[in-house]
């Protein structure tokens, strides 16, 4: 069986917005790539509004099954880089495929707008399966 592609979501925290990505991937992709995600200069926990919300609305724990973690600690060869945005300051990892989502970042937002960002990273997600596919 050919090894899977392997996705890392990349942000500079890896907190919020690539903690969402890992998550929906995981829920929609896990038969197709590995998915990861990390930053540079993580933080101690992820947002507890994307926890939260993505418990609330899509039933996911993802303090349960995920937390920060380092760019060091993905695998040597990554397929597919995404990073949410965060300009200058995303971290750079060689890959086969690099995107930059230049997602806002919905902290401190109301739950009407950092849902809205969830469900761009959700349909940004299910349009990579399809890319994957055509």
């Amino acid at each position: 069986m050919p090894e899977k592609p392997k996705i890392a979501f990349i942000c500079t925290h890896n907190s919020c917005r690539s903690q969402i990505a890992e998550a929906l991937a995981k829920k929609h992709l896990s038969t197709e790539y590995e998915i990861y995600s990390a930053g540079t200069e993580i933080k101690n926990h992820i947002n507890p509004d994307a926890i939260r919300l993505m418990k609330t609305h899509y039933g996911i724990d993802m303090e349960k099954e995920q937390k920060p973690k380092t760019i060091e600690v993905l695998p040597s060869s990554i397929d597919y880089v995404i990073t949410m945005g965060c300009g200058v300051h995303c971290p750079f990892l060689p890959a086969k495929k690099r995107e930059d989502w230049r997602l806002e970042d919905p902290t401190g937002k109301s739950d009407a707008e950092f849902l809205a960002i969830i469900q761009e990273i959700e349909h940004k997600i299910l349009a990579l399966n399809k890319e994957k596919k055509a």
